[in-house]
């Protein structure tokens, strides 16, 4: 009863008018940038980040958490209508979304997503609601060296699932690594890599990071691909409408409600596994396993609900470790994470044992029922207004974005030492891009480098320098364990792909040379 009681508090936060005006803004952005392909719902909650600086706590995340939520729904709406995936999440959804579309008119298959995302947000944000107070308990229990491990398997994690090559995903994780280490060391007050320049003396901001990598970076390859004169949908007609289906077509779905609202959860919390891996997997869940597996990219509401259940899922469950253990469980979360340090106040269990912080997180848990219901009533309203943001020239929205991170990254400190920072960051990005480097893994080394160092220095005060600690104790062995075979399974699968098809190469060569000769 007493999370009920907390979850009541925290909605009373909502409704206060500067929280709720954070959170209707939150949804309007995020549903206007999802659905421009291109700029993706990351760099809108980057993007958002500076204009958090001079905010509480409070209303500084509702707006992040916001963008974020409706940003993972409002890409279907050009995936439907124009064939266009709005964001990468959306790419299942287009297989069922634009076939019914076509075969029936865009009302019915808008209706099967904006359900979808009103379950999948729901469904997932009491199951947060029910799951953070024993984590948080659990959570209290970790020693130095549990944090330590723990924060390894994360980074290990996103490591294994960032790309196609783990080289490049180990190189992008140990650049984000060595940027953590620039500055003032913690432990000893000596300077690091900072070459004399008094700009690095401070560290590299986690804001120029951000900004530069995702925003600027984005926008750089985009100049490099050659910019488009004219809007997306320029000289299309926008003719949006929605179509609710009937209960006896949702009842004919509760399995594939049941199973993608689980895993959208579940794969939500793995860190990593951001919404694009959990709607990949959701449909090829029922793909594989759902009962109506044979008609799914036909044009059948399970293609449509399965993908988005599980990205709009995947959200609070991306923030359950994030809040929790500090822990961020995909890029935006990552960003949020950044947001609170910003201010001054570091997640973990630490936050619900303070009365003050208490209600932060959960009005911050509360935010969320609210933004899911908001997005849904913008989606069914406002979309027709929303789509048109589609006209807009190309050219003119990267000029919109350079303005906003070079602005933002001035109004940090106020000075122009920052916004060189942020261009160098987004030269940087741009390569990553250009060179097929996953940015993941940079951006996660360099927020959770300094705590994850924080807590390995902590446990050698602790242990007499005993650096093996962390690998003898129980949890964080366990944990390390973990984090090997996080990084030794995509190996072992690879080398076992390539034995197989050796194997398979000679015997077709030896079934093609016949039988020896007597």
């Amino acid at each position: 009863m007493s999370v009920l009681h907390d979850l009541a508090i925290g909605w009373m936060h909502v409704f206060q008018p500067h929280d709720l005006m954070m959170l209707i803004l939150g949804i309007l952005v995020g549903m206007l940038v999802s659905i421009m392909p291109g700029l993706g719902l990351v760099m809108a909650v980057i993007l958002a980040l500076p204009f958090t600086y001079k905010m509480p706590i409070e209303p500084a995340v509702i707006l992040l958490t916001a963008i974020y939520f409706s940003g993972t729904y409002g890409g279907c709406f050009t995936t439907i209508l124009y064939r266009i995936p709005g964001e990468p999440n959306d790419v299942p959804l287009l297989w069922d979304g634009y076939t019914m579309g076509q075969r029936e008119g865009a009302a019915k298959p808008l209706g099967w997503a904006l359900v979808a995302a009103l379950i999948g947000g729901l469904v997932s944000s009491t199951v947060m609601v029910a799951v953070t107070q024993p984590l948080t308990d659990v959570a209290m229990k970790f020693s130095s060296e549990d944090y330590f491990a723990a924060i390894v398997f994360g980074m290990t994690t996103v490591v294994s699932l960032a790309g196609k090559s783990l080289v490049k995903a180990f190189i992008s994780l140990s650049l984000g690594l060595l940027v953590a280490c620039i500055g003032v060391d913690s432990i000893y007050g000596v300077s690091r890599y900072t070459f004399g320049v008094p700009i690095l003396g401070d560290g590299v901001q986690l804001v120029a990071v951000l900004v530069g990598m995702y925003g600027l970076g984005e926008v750089f390859k985009r100049v490099g691909q050659g910019l488009a004169l004219k809007g997306s949908m320029a000289g299309r007609a926008v003719k949006v409408q929605t179509s609710f289906p009937r209960w006896r077509e949702l009842w004919g779905v509760r399995g594939t409600i049941l199973r993608s609202s689980a895993l959208g959860t579940l794969l939500g919390v793995v860190p990593g596994a951001g919404a694009t891996i959990t709607s990949f997997i959701c449909y090829g869940v029922e793909k594989q396993y759902g009962r109506e597996r044979d008609k799914l990219g036909s044009g059948h509401p399970s293609g449509i609900v399965a993908p988005q259940i599980g990205s709009t899922a995947s959200v609070a469950g991306h923030l359950i470790p994030m809040l929790t253990l500090g822990i961020p469980g995909s890029a935006a979360t990552a960003v949020i994470l950044a947001a609170f340090l910003l201010h001054g106040v570091q997640p973990g269990p630490m936050l619900l044992t303070d009365p003050a912080s208490k209600v932060t997180v959960y009005t911050i848990l509360a935010s969320m029922f609210v933004a899911v219901i908001g997005m849904c009533l913008v989606g069914f309203f406002w979309i027709r207004l929303v789509v048109r943001v589609l006209l807009i020239p190309q050219y003119l929205l990267n000029t919109i974005v350079v303005l906003f991170c070079l602005v933002g990254a001035y109004a940090d400190r106020n000075s122009l030492s920052d916004v060189w920072m942020i261009v160098i960051f987004g030269i940087l990005g741009y390569l990553f891009e250009k060179y097929r480097f996953p940015i993941s893994p940079m951006v996660l080394g360099a927020i959770l480098g300094p705590i994850g160092e924080a807590n390995f220095m902590r446990s050698m005060v602790v242990h007499r320098g005993e650096w093996t600690a962390p690998f003898t104790e129980p949890l964080s062995g366990t944990l390390l364990a973990m984090a090997g075979f996080a990084v030794l399974y995509p190996l072992l699968q690879r080398l076992l792909h390539r034995l197989r098809r050796r194997g398979r190469g000679a015997a077709l060569s030896a079934a093609a040379s016949g039988p020896p000769a007597p």
